[in-house]
Formats: structure tokens, C-alpha cells, sequence
């Protein structure tokens, strides 16, 4: 694959990390990827690797521009955090008191809901739950959202358990909207990315006007979407999500905010941007994401304990402190991690929606700490052939018997309070008639039906579109009352939550 440098290094430093990073590249057929390195003592380090999209000539370079997707929630945490310094907000005041129509399933809930829990993954809401209002792309505003959360339903105790949530993000951003008058769009540019020198960055893919832009690759099956080869996918994303996954810059870019980061508000400059103590804040941990025994041979990075600051994860790694994030849009993802001790900071950009960027990152960490020796590539070929030989196991399989009533008594307009609308019909005639479904404000999620079961039904998108659904209709007395759905592939990303619908006949 051809790799572009970002600008001269040691020619042994450089060619140790190009034999981590692309033999994984070449090994899991990810088209394309860019690193960006900082460490003491070093010049920063930033390479592209590979091409922006498959069949076509152009190049990964230090300033083609990936969707960072959820390493945006730091940035969104930054900007309250400025406006807290500012004493326009504060972490623990009511969303109420900048949202005054914001509202929760249980009403007892909503004057207690502080800006702190719609960043922290700690309000009651399941994982990813709502997501179908954000994603795939559908005509869904903030102000909709805004709307629909109290029609979510809460999956755990308030501030008694974690579960990641995008649209409590997409709250935060209306509550920097409220205070600064601003969009939220505007507000980061202003007061984060120009300051910062992130002349590459928008938010926003309508917003991107380079041609170096990377491209997007999901391999689409057989069987399911996350097996087979890479191909080839378009952008599914919504604008209005934008405070939780709507970054898109480039590796080149990102350098001075991950400076910044590590040095707790000072800019490369030597200019503050926010205070070390509103670093503290967002590196403190809010939340318990998870726990466990600690690293083992076999999982050298599994952590003792995995915590939820503010848009950061924050754990410990071979013995250090890792501050680190995430991002996954269709057909990319991306990493940022902090050693805030050792003052190094990694950022992977990958244009697969294949997870291996994770992977990458632990390797380069593991390089830059002198943790040499462990199989990174052997684990992560086991790891993903366990995986899908799991998940092809576990799909759902087609039951017998079939719908109860005739396909007409299917067809006809469903309402979920949250999402809205959903329309069956019928098509055809004969042997070769069949039901289609439509979720009106979600324009990939268009399609046939097969017959799955017992008034079952399974979506049939187009195969670069959105993840197919099981709907199970409720019928009673020789009538149609609703539907519940589900993701058919137990590789469906968590974002379609269709069984948190509850779709009613209308």
C-alpha cells in the first residue's frame, strides 16, 4: 500500500511503526488509514497509508478528512466546559434551567437531570437508544429529539448504571445553542477550532468542501453485513447529530487538540483555551462503564476498571492511566487515546467500519511504552473468527407457519411516539404478493418483506442500505394492533434500536 509521511522523521522510527500499522491494513483489507503520534522528546509524527476509496487513484495523506464520529463528544464536552468557566452553566444545574421544555419518561425526573448526566451515559437510557431519530440519516431536528426523549422509555435506574447514549449528546448541544445563542456548529467552530489552528476541520459532512476526503467500506456479507469483502458504502449520517459524532478532520489537524489535551488547556500556542481544572472535570470519572479482573496473557489490555468521564473513557492500561474515545460511522471509525503520564497521544483513522483501528491504537501504545511482544494480530484474527462464527450461529432463522390474516390486514400506518411514523402496504398480486415497509422519516430503511414466522415479518433492504428488521405484529380478535421490531444481525450496530419502537396501528 502507499504511504505518504506527513513530513521527515527517523527513518528506524518510521519504519518500526509502518511495520505495525500495515501489515494490519493488509491482513484485515482496510483500504486506507492515517496515524497521527505524539510523544516527548520527538518531533509529532502523522502518516496516510493506503487509498481514500477502493477502485479509485486518490490517496490517504496527512490531510484527507475522516468523520472522527464519537471522539466529537470531547469537543462538545469542551465547549461546556467553557461556558461553565464563563458561569453561563454549571455541570450540575438542571437541563431545565436551559431547556425548559425538556422532559424524561418519568416526570420526577426531569427538574433532577443535570448537564453532567446527558454527558456522562448515566440518565436511564439504554444503549444507543433513539439512535433511529440520528441514524441513519432521516429528517429528524435537534428539536424533534428534543421532543422524543420523553418518550423514552428508561432502560435502568437514574445515575444507577451506564449505557451509552447518543441523544442525551444532541441535548447538550441544544443546551450550548440555548446559552450562547449561537448554533452549535458555529459555537465549536468559533470558540474551539479556530483557536486550536484546525483549519481542516468542519462539522458536518454538507459542510465538508475538500476533494480529499476519505471514502467508506463495509464488507456486506454473504450472510451478514460485518462478514465477507470489502466494498464500497455511502455516508448515512443525519446533520442534526452533530454534538454527538459530527467532527470531520484530518490526522494533521487533530495534532493541536490532542496537544491541548494533554496539557490540560494550554494550547501549542502557550494561550489557554480552558482551565486545567475543567481538564480535571472532564477526565473525572462520572460513571462506571465496566470492571473486571485486569489484564491477562491473552488480554494484555483488559482493564480493572473502565469509567465515563465527560466524552472521554478513562481506564487504566498496563499499569497507566489511558483517557481515550472512539468514533464509528458507516463504513469508518477512528480512535483517539491519551497517556496523559507519559505525555503521548495516538490517533487512528480507518476507512472500514471494521473495528481493527481499536486494535492498531493498543499497538502503537504498546510501541511507544516499550511493551513489545504480545501478538496484537493473532488476537484480533481470533477474536474476529470467533466473533462471526458467533453471530452467523446466532442469527435469527425463519420459523414455520406464516401471517395469520391476509397481507391487506397488515397494511396501514404505525405510530411510535418517539420516532413517528412507519407504513405497510401490500405489492403484487397472486404468489408473488408481498408486504413493503417504510419508515417515513428515514429514507434507507425503504423496503420488501419476507415472510419469517408466525406474523413475522423480515425487511428486506437494499444491501448497502441500513440493517435489516424482524417486525413481530400483535394481532388480536382477526385485527392488527401493532409491531414490535428487531435487528436481525447480531452484528447490527447498537444505533438501530428498532426494539425500542413500539409501533401502534393507527
Amino acid at each position: 500500500m502507499a504511504a505518504t509521511p506527513g513530513w521527515s522523521q527517523e527513518a528506524d522510527d518510521s519504519t518500526k511503526i509502518d511495520a505495525i500499522v500495515e501489515p494490519f491494513l493488509a491482513r484485515f483489507g482496510v483500504p486506507g488509514a492515517a496515524v497521527a503520534i505524539i510523544r516527548p522528546g520527538k518531533p509529532d509524527y502523522v502518516k496516510g497509508y493506503g487509498v481514500r476509496t477502493l477502485g479509485k487513484p486518490g490517496t490517504v495523506d496527512v490531510h484527507t478528512q475522516f468523520g472522527v464520529a464519537s471522539n466529537t463528544k470531547a469537543f462538545t464536552t469542551a465547549a461546556l466546559a467553557l461556558l461553565v468557566e464563563a458561569k453561563k452553566i454549571g455541570w450540575d444545574e438542571p437541563v431545565i434551567t436551559y431547556i425548559p421544555e425538556f422532559k424524561m419518561y418519568d416526570s420526577r425526573l426531569t427538574p433532577l437531570v443535570t448537564v453532567r448526566d446527558l454527558v456522562s451515559h448515566r440518565a436511564g437510557l439504554g444503549l444507543g437508544q433513539g439512535d433511529l431519530m440520528l441514524f441513519p440519516a432521516s429528517d429528524h431536528s435537534r428539536a424533534d429529539q428534543l421532543k422524543g426523549v420523553q418518550y423514552l422509555k428508561p432502560a435502568y435506574g437514574f445515575r444507577s448504571g451506564f449505557a451509552y447514549n447518543n441523544v442525551m449528546f444532541t441535548m447538550a448541544g441544544l443546551v450550548i445553542e440555548r446559552v450562547s445563542g449561537q448554533s452549535y456548529e458555529a459555537f465549536i467552530t468559533q470558540r474551539l477550532l479556530k483557536p486550536l489552528g484546525m483549519t481542516e476541520a468542519v462539522i458536518g459532512w454538507p459542510n465538508v468542501k475538500s476533494s480529499n476526503v476519505v471514502g467508506r467500506h463495509a464488507r456486506l456479507g454473504p450472510s451478514l453485513r460485518g462478514i465477507g469483502e470489502v466494498s464500497v458504502v455511502l455516508p448515512e449520517e443525519t446533520a442534526s447529530f452533530a454534538p454527538a459524532a459530527g467532527l470531520v478532520t484530518s490526522v494533521t489537524d487533530i495534532l493541536p487538540w490532542l496537544h491541548t489535551q494533554l496539557n490540560k488547556g494550554k494550547m501549542p500556542n502557550g494561550e489557554r483555551l480552558w482551565s486545567e481544572a475543567s481538564s480535571n472535570e472532564m477526565w473525572k470519572p462520572a460513571n462506571i462503564a465496566g470492571s473486571g479482573a485486569g489484564p491477562t496473557p491473552e488480554t494484555p489490555s483488559a482493564a480493572m476498571f473502565r469509567t465515563y468521564g465527560l466524552g472521554w473513557f478513562v481506564q487504566d492500561y498496563r499499569g497507566l492511566r489511558l483517557v481515550s474515545h472512539s468514533g464509528g460511522l458507516v463504513g469508518q471509525v477512528t480512535q483517539h487515546a491519551l497517556l496523559p503520564e507519559k505525555g503521548i497521544a495516538v490517533a487512528v483513522y480507518t476507512n472500514t467500519e471494521d473495528g481493527i483501528s481499536g486494535t492498531i491504537r493498543n499497538a502503537l501504545l504498546d510501541y511507544l511504552i516499550g511493551k513489545q511482544g504480545f501478538d496484537w494480530m493473532g488476537s484480533a484474527e481470533n477474536g474476529l473468527k470467533k466473533r462471526n462464527e458467533k453471530a452467523i450461529a446466532d442469527t435469527p432463522k425463519v420459523e414455520a407457519g406464516g401471517p395469520s390474516l391476509p397481507l391487506a390486514a397488515y397494511a396501514g400506518t404505525y405510530r411510535d411516539a418517539w420516532y413517528g411514523d412507519v407504513k405497510i402496504s401490500t405489492m403484487g398480486k397472486g404468489a408473488i404478493a408481498h408486504l413493503m415497509v417504510d419508515f417515513t422519516r428515514t429514507d434507507r430503511l425503504k423496503g420488501a418483506m419476507q415472510v419469517f414466522g408466525p406474523d413475522k415479518f423480515l425487511t428486506r433492504f437494499p444491501k448497502d442500505w441500513g440493517e435489516d428488521a424482524v417486525l413481530t405484529f400483535e394481532v388480536k380478535d382477526g385485527k392488527v394492533l401493532g409491531f414490535k421490531a428487531k435487528a436481525w444481525s447480531p452484528l447490527a450496530d447498537f444505533s438501530f434500536d428498532y426494539h425500542d419502537l413500539d409501533l401502534k396501528k393507527i
